[in-house]
């Protein structure tokens, strides 16, 4: 299965992604699923889910007091701004799974902070090692090196928040169905990653100036 792991609807701030346009998006990159990872929110993979053809994670990119973690396979929304470790605890509760994104991406202030990043790695399950919206390749080679260094698991994700970002970067894993088929899954996986356009930015920033003004 390739699935992306990190993507966007219309229910994250900073993007206009519409459900039946990500259907066309996801089908035009060949994935078998992705994971919608919305911004401290969880409802647009559960509309998504609804009337996909493919496999859809839910998930919620969450803004922690110290940067941001996803929680893959998530019931129920986490609020943002609660430590680290309190936000790990509650994905834990739900039988989730502990993804760190763009550790090491510096022009993201929502990044987790290297302090935290250290003190929760013994609880990720898996550490974004490309991320397609990085602005520099060696943001991504960092983290794939903090990965390899500690014995961590390897995500990848595009990012999207526009139809053409999907598919920039997936992994492609054995079959799964649930969270610990998915981490099972995962040891046998490979990842595949290219970076978007740098204009994706600009974009988002318009679409999120959109979103305030109407």
């Amino acid at each position: 299965m390739k699935i992306d792991l990190h993507t966007h609807t219309l229910q994250s701030k900073d993007s206009l992604s519409r459900y039946r346009g990500i259907v066309d998006a996801v089908h035009r990159a060949g994935l078998d699923g992705i994971a919608v990872t919305d911004h401290d929110e969880l409802r647009g993979a559960f509309e998504l889910r609804e009337i996909a053809p493919f496999f859809v994670i839910p998930a919620e990119e969450i803004k922690t007091s110290q940067g941001e973690i996803i929680g893959l396979f998530l019931s129920k929304r986490i609020e943002p701004g609660l430590e680290p470790l309190e936000t790990i605890r509650r994905i834990r509760d739900q039988g989730g799974v502990v993804y760190v994104p763009h550790p090491f991406d510096e022009v993201r202030g929502s990044r987790i902070t290297r302090e935290a990043l250290d003190q929760i790695r013994p609880e990720i399950d898996l550490l974004e090692v490309f991320n397609s919206r990085n602005a520099l390749p060696h943001f991504n080679r960092r983290a794939l090196e903090y990965a390899s260094r500690h014995g961590l698991l390897a995500g990848a994700g595009s990012d999207a928040h526009t139809y053409g970002e999907y598919g920039h970067a997936y992994i492609d894993v054995p079959d799964f169905r649930t969270a610990e088929e998915f981490r099972t899954a995962l040891r046998r996986g490979v990842w595949y990653g290219r970076l978007s356009s740098p204009l994706v930015h600009l974009r988002t920033r318009i679409d999120r100036t959109l979103k305030i003004i109407s």
